[in-house]
């Protein structure tokens, strides 16, 4: 039975398995990205969030929604199984926890920051610095897999590693940011749909 599954199994690794961009391939998935990031006004998402921690047996997912409109606000709002919103406005981050709410001045802390620079550029998918990252670049299963390793030894204390799944035109499928103890966050995007009217309103607090 082993020597029958065998080669299906290899074929399923190469499927999976992740190779190498060229150095034209990583010119052109820029050229891209920046072009969609460029163009894009608005995003509004469904998503779903997977939290894995190494002392849980099964990862804690989440699902929500997630506005964002030029240049800088953001809403991250988690509808199952609990209410808990997010929102990151100019400089300023305020939470809603069901009902809960409370706030964070950005301009405080370089660090916060740093990290809110960080989400609207993964958002967006526009995270090519390479004065901020190390940055790798993969190709998996048709799409581009983009490794981001902080520079910063501030973000480092908080953030391994962040990866970026791009689809061939650029748009970004997923996010998955990995912590020092290599525990992970990984947000998977659908029915996403860009440029869609957005009222300020959405962001109120």
């Amino acid at each position: 039975m082993r020597n029958i599954l065998y080669p299906f199994l290899m074929f399923l690794g190469l499927l999976h398995a992740q190779t190498k961009m060229t150095h034209q391939e990583t010119i052109e998935l820029k050229k891209k990205v920046k072009s969609h990031s460029e163009l894009t006004k608005t995003i509004v998402s469904d998503f779903t969030q997977y939290k894995h921690l190494d002392f849980l047996s099964n990862d804690i997912i989440t699902n929500g929604k997630l506005v964002f409109k030029a240049p800088n606000l953001v809403k991250w709002e988690y509808i199952k199984p609990f209410k808990y919103s997010v929102i990151f406005k100019k400089e300023n981050l305020y939470i809603n926890d069901e009902g809960q709410k409370s706030d964070i001045n950005l301009s405080s802390s370089k660090l916060f920051k740093q990290l809110n620079h960080l989400i609207i550029n993964s958002v967006k998918g526009d995270m090519f610095n390479d004065k901020e990252f190390k940055i790798s670049y993969f190709k998996k299963g048709g799409n581009f897999d983009v490794h981001f390793e902080p520079l910063s030894s501030q973000i480092e204390k908080y953030i391994k590693e962040f990866q970026i799944l791009f689809t061939f035109n650029g748009e970004v499928l997923q996010i998955k940011m990995i912590e020092p103890t290599n525990d992970y966050t990984k947000i998977v995007f659908d029915n996403r749909v860009v440029n869609k009217l957005v009222s300020d309103a959405v962001f109120n607090h």
